[in-house]
């Protein structure tokens, strides 16, 4: 198969035959599932389905993220003819993921939403998939570690973000992307001594034991160093990694809901990324990318690209540890 291909390839998504390997069908032609994966609700098989969340009713201030697994699919195209740079592993091509589409819900009864999110996630565990989620506002963090909780315990998270969404909320009832990390703190699904948030630049009083590498720090040691720290906190136990897009200066990623100064610049999430290859990876997404204010598409680019690399760290944790 070779970019020549494209003549005959199309719509890929609902037509390929196989759902391991790589696509070569135009990048600006046909349908735009996640990596040019099948779409499709059958779990058979199935070691990683990549799924969206379309929600933003828990936003702080801008809106716009409801668009971002669209957004995210459509740029995804670009990378999908090629092995993941970087990697000495071809995932794509040595487990089956898919396109499993977004989470149906009633958009005008919000406190619905967490359990219809959690139910969705719960289905594909069941299955014994893995789940790789496109958002959405970074709400949609919590009821999936809830899922995931109830099928491993109290996880380890990796938290990429310029916040610690840990706001002061203990009204359950409440649906905010700001108190996302302090719910699931207190709830039990998160294990706060095997978690780490990194790209940290607002004021927290509490960080509930939460371990925390600002943003600074990350900059002043270096990738090898703050990698080296996280993969000390998270251990070998299972983990789960959530991306907010903010993690990143806005000078990468100017379409999101709440940018701050000062933040991780591609180049070190990306490596980062990659060099965190051997933790226990179960679960991750990658959230708050806004289309709206994503005028380049740089924004979705990076979304895209996070999530192909939980996609090879997931792969990693089950071939290579």
């Amino acid at each position: 198969m070779a970019l020549e291909d494209a003549k005959t390839e199309v719509d890929t998504a609902f037509t390929r035959k196989s759902n391991r390997g790589y696509a070569f069908e135009n990048a600006f032609g046909g349908a735009t599932s996640f990596l040019r994966r099948t779409y499709t609700k059958d779990l058979t098989g199935v070691d990683l389905a990549i799924t969206g969340v379309p929600f933003d009713q828990a936003v702080t201030h801008r809106a716009g993220t409801r668009f971002g697994p669209r957004a995210i699919r459509e740029v995804s195209t670009l990378q999908a003819y090629d092995p993941p740079s970087g990697w000495p592993t071809s995932p794509l091509e040595e487990m089956t993921v898919i396109d499993y589409g977004d989470l149906a819900f009633d958009y005008a009864k919000v406190s619905d939403f967490p359990e219809a999110l959690t139910a969705h996630i719960r289905t594909i565990l069941a299955a014994g998939a893995g789940t790789v989620t496109l958002g959405g506002d970074h709400y949609i963090t919590l009821p999936i570690l809830k899922a995931y909780a109830e099928t491993f315990g109290p996880v380890g998270v990796i938290h990429f973000d310029a916040h610690s969404d840990l706001w002061p909320d203990d009204d359950l009832s409440r649906i905010d992307h700001g108190t996302m990390m302090y719910k699931a703190v207190k709830q039990g699904y998160v294990d706060p001594a095997r978690s780490v948030q990194i790209g940290i630049r607002t004021v927290t009083e509490d960080y509930l034991g939460v371990n925390v590498i600002t943003a600074r720090e990350a900059h002043e040691w270096g990738v090898a160093r703050v990698v080296e720290t996280v993969k000390g906190i998270v251990g070998d136990g299972p983990t789960y990694l959530t991306f907010d897009i903010d993690a990143l200066d806005p000078a990468f990623a100017p379409g999101t809901g709440t940018p701050v100064w000062g933040g991780l610049a591609s180049w070190q999430a990306s490596a980062m990324l990659r060099d965190l290859a051997g933790i226990n990876l179960v679960g991750g997404d990658v959230v708050e990318v806004s289309p709206p204010y994503d005028t380049t598409g740089a924004t979705a680019i990076a979304g895209a690209h996070v999530a192909y690399e939980l996609i090879c760290l997931y792969h990693w944790a089950r071939t290579q540890r």
